[in-house]
């Protein structure tokens, strides 16, 4: 993966993303024990609003570098043997999410990771089984800022979904 984010890293100094910040299961493994993941997922914040192709000038630096979609994880580009997804920032939240991403060192990569309260609010709001199930192991790893974590749930409409999730 350190060759992966280098190659990332690569893409902001060449000006084709002005940033970028891991999250999913590969961003929870910054804080929670290892799970089986099969992808990178990068989330990254369009400057232009309004641009309906976000992705785009990505999938063509990466392509010119002779990186194509990887052969079992279609929607994934292969980056030095890393399947990565990239995700554009499509709401408040995911923006603020990378925005607010840790910078963080990864094998001597500085690289840049969703907050651990982040990715809960995130799970939270995407909904499905495997989220909930990374709530719950957020919640039993205490790693969560509850004050931080309270001010997400709260902004984000999310409290009830917490409690939902987690007292049961």
């Amino acid at each position: 993966m350190k060759k992966t984010l280098q190659i990332l890293n690569q893409l902001i100094e060449e000006g084709v993303i002005s940033d970028y910040a891991i999250g999913g299961a590969m961003g929870a493994t910054f804080y929670l024990e290892p799970v089986m993941t099969m992808d990178l997922d990068i989330f990254i914040v369009s400057l232009d609003k309004f641009d309906l192709l976000p992705l785009q000038p990505i999938y063509s630096a990466l392509r010119a570098k002779g990186y194509l979609p990887d052969e079992h994880e279609k929607e994934c580009i292969n980056i030095e043997g890393t399947p990565v997804l990239f995700l554009p920032a499509y709401n408040e939240l995911l923006e603020e999410a990378c925005n607010s991403a840790q910078i963080t060192d990864y094998e001597g990569t500085k690289t840049k990771v969703i907050s651990a309260e982040h990715l809960v609010a995130i799970s939270l709001q995407t909904g499905r089984a495997k989220d909930r199930l990374r709530v719950l192991a957020f919640r039993e790893a205490e790693v969560l800022n509850e004050n931080k974590m309270d001010d997400i749930l709260l902004r984000y409409g999310l409290k009830e979904k917490w409690h939902q999730w987690t007292q049961a």
